[in-house]
């Protein structure tokens, strides 16, 4: 599936990229809670469609946000991971994070308040160099 784009605009096109409901999402779960596999993903709190998540993460790999694995002793299972364009996206998850945090929680006041946020408050370059640090050890590892 290639991407269509409304205009020559940076932010415009990133958004016509990351701007639906899922992709951000996915990304996200690989980043912060580990999802790697279809299952993960279809257990995540978010309750994303099994159609609608295929589609995704073809979207994705296509664009090499993620890619897409087999583990040589598992065959059935696909394994998904951000490379270095979706570990990117770090930086804009954090912010998001900050951005809903300080300005969503009035419209959505379920939004929890989390440890991380606030090691996020003290230092957001550190918190994301180190995200992205243990992100890229656990790549190695797999």
């Amino acid at each position: 599936m290639e991407p269509t784009f409304r205009c020559s605009c940076a932010i415009t096109s990133a958004i016509d990229i990351l701007g639906d409901k899922w992709a951000l999402v996915i990304v996200k779960q690989m980043l912060f809670e580990d999802a790697e596999t279809f299952k993960d993903f279809t257990e995540s709190k978010e309750g994303i469609a099994t159609n609608i998540l295929s589609a995704k993460l073809k979207f994705l790999e296509g664009l090499a946000i993620i890619s897409k694995s087999q583990k040589p002793d598992n065959r059935k299972t696909n394994y998904y991971h951000l490379t270095a364009k979706g570990i990117a996206l770090t930086p804009v998850i954090i912010e998001l994070a900050l951005w809903s945090h300080e300005n969503i929680r009035t419209l959505n006041p379920t939004i929890g308040d989390y440890e991380e946020l606030e090691q996020i408050k003290k230092n957001k370059e550190k918190y994301c160099r180190e995200l992205i640090e243990n992100y890229t050890k656990k790549l190695a590892t797999t």
